[in-house]
């Protein structure tokens, strides 16, 4: 449901990403080449390229103000974003912040992990070795994209993306299929959502004092 907005004059728009057609079979990931990794997953592990939840909808889509906000500023959040490596995945796997909002990236996990970021929009790329346990690293974007890559060299099924905006207007779908924007001045708005495999879609809202609802329609090929 839904969540009240604190501002009289802001609005939350839930977001749901609905599925139609026939989930793809999930692939099986291979991860004998490290037996730390292979050890977590005992009955094996699939790929977590497209999620169907059993609502019919898709987790990991981004959803997000694309036009709407220009000519306006915003802080940079004090609070950091993490970004896990636990049971040689990356969690979350897709997710969004602000440019120059500290990422803060920790490995969970007792093996080594990689985090190489791919930034095509002018940020500086990262590639960082993680070996210790425990470890913890901060980043930055400096530039907005939608999306960053993010990859590991050393576990190649091990993959995340990073909406990086310069307003904090964005959600990302869980298990209800259902992406939360959240304080969202009255105006008139572009909403795009986007899926690894499925690709964007845009949507135009217009906002007043009451929360709503809207749905994207994400169709498998």
């Amino acid at each position: 449901m839904a969540g009240i907005s604190l501002n009289a004059s802001a609005a939350v728009i839930s977001a749901k990403a609905a599925f139609e057609g026939t989930a793809p079979v999930p692939e099986k990931v291979k991860m004998d080449a490290d037996p730390k990794c292979k050890m977590l997953h005992p009955d094996g592990a699939v790929s977590n390229e497209v999620i169907v939840n059993s609502n019919a909808t898709l987790k990991n889509v981004f959803v997000y103000v694309k036009e709407g906000l220009a000519g306006k500023t915003f802080e940079t959040p004090k609070t950091s974003v993490l970004f896990d490596q636990v049971g040689c995945e990356y969690k979350p796997k897709v997710f969004g912040i602000q440019t120059n909002q500290t990422l803060e990236i920790l490995n969970s996990d007792d093996t080594l992990h990689n985090v190489h970021s791919l930034p095509t929009a002018g940020s500086q790329a990262f590639n960082l070795g993680m070996p210790i346990k425990g470890m913890k690293l901060k980043k930055t974007f400096s530039k907005p994209e939608v999306m960053v890559k993010i990859k590991c060299e050393v576990h190649p099924w091990m993959r995340a993306y990073a909406g990086v905006l310069e307003h904090p207007y964005f959600g990302t779908t869980g298990e209800d299929g259902v992406a939360e924007i959240k304080d969202l001045p009255a105006g008139e708005y572009t909403l795009e959502a986007w899926h690894e495999k499925y690709g964007t879609q845009t949507q135009k809202i217009t906002v007043t004092d009451q929360n709503q609802d809207i749905t994207f329609q994400l169709k498998a090929a």
